[in-house]
């Protein structure tokens, strides 16, 4: 059975800092593009990341580029989403995703994790 467990999720200040983390069982994560995505309340999903399986490089939100690195852990089939300088309006709900395709689109997700709550407040 193949189980995504997304953890790291937080309350956590403007400007503050927070390490999400994506563990998979049953398959393993070095075959996959790995997606982050993430929903605020009362809007759409949008898409965080993508790190890319077929040359290794990651692509980022524009509004979060410079601020988040998505990088595969050497922890055996764990993804990071390292997360610098939150803004409130980072504040959501974050999952992490599988593509076999080398994009990670939304539509071409394998799996999804239950998510992780991060709120960025004062």
């Amino acid at each position: 059975q193949v189980q995504l467990v997304e953890s790291g999720g937080d309350l956590v200040q403007p400007g503050g800092s927070l390490r999400l983390s994506c563990a998979a069982s049953g398959i393993s994560l070095d075959r996959y593009s790995i997606g982050w995505f993430r929903q605020a309340p009362g809007k759409e999903r949008e898409a965080v990341s993508c790190l890319r399986r077929f040359d290794g490089r990651a692509r980022y939100l524009n509004s979060i580029k410079d601020r988040f690195t998505s990088a595969r852990g050497n922890a055996k089939n764990t993804v990071y989403l390292q997360m610098n300088s939150l803004k409130p309006e980072d504040t959501a709900v974050y999952y992490c995703t599988t593509h076999k395709a080398k994009e990670c689109e939304e539509s071409s997700a394998s799996y999804w994790g239950q998510g992780t709550q991060v709120t960025v407040s004062s």
